[in-house]
């Protein structure tokens, strides 16, 4: 009994250990409180999502629901192009143009062309554009203070912390679906 009660005590400390740090948001170091923030959120999002993804085989990352559905690896490079699209919308006011590389463009809307190309890839071709375009994320953002971050974004009614705060919402509901993805391609 007393082994017992020993075991389930350890394993209630390290529970509340976990669960008190995996609910506190810490603004990380070398930005502005709000946009520190919201970087905090966004590394903790990418490392969740590459996580579920990081060794899986190249047959699990190619894996199709349906004709319509989408890959993991074009989801993930998807998830790039949204973060790389906002970062030309909120520090250069514009968005892809034809100077950019056509990839953003497929990865962003996705469909029948991205199903024919981002295919035979291992899962580190994807994470590694992902890991690209965040760590230029991160440089833009240490640039600027919470006062940009409630400025507005060009002439839009939209203000740059709503556009990152998107771009980690949109992570979120794309993490859910890359999850399902997984559990049916077994």
């Amino acid at each position: 009994m007393k082994i017992k009660l020993f075991f389930s005590a350890i394993g209630f400390i390290c529970l509340s250990q976990f669960s008190v740090q995996a609910q506190e948001i810490k603004p990380a170091k070398g930005y502005s409180p709000q946009i520190g923030s919201v970087v905090s959120m966004l590394e903790d999002l990418k490392r969740r999502v590459s996580n579920s993804v990081a060794r899986k085989s190249t047959k699990e990352i190619d894996f199709l629901l349906d004709d319509e559905a989408n890959r993991v690896g074009a989801l993930i490079l998807h998830l790039a192009a949204t973060e790389k699209y906002y970062q030309l919308y909120t520090f250069e006011n514009r968005i892809f143009n034809s100077s950019d590389d056509p990839m953003w463009d497929m990865a962003q809307s996705l469909g029948d062309k991205a199903r024919a190309e981002l295919v035979k890839k291992p899962i580190d071709y994807y994470l590694n554009i992902w890991d690209e375009v965040r760590e230029e994320t991160l440089r833009l953002l240490k640039t600027k203070d919470d006062k940009w971050f409630k400025s507005k974004v060009g002439k839009s009614n939209m203000n740059n912390h709503w556009a990152w705060y998107h771009v980690m919402e949109h992570q979120a509901n794309h993490m859910g679906q890359i999850r399902m993805i997984l559990k049916r391609a077994k």
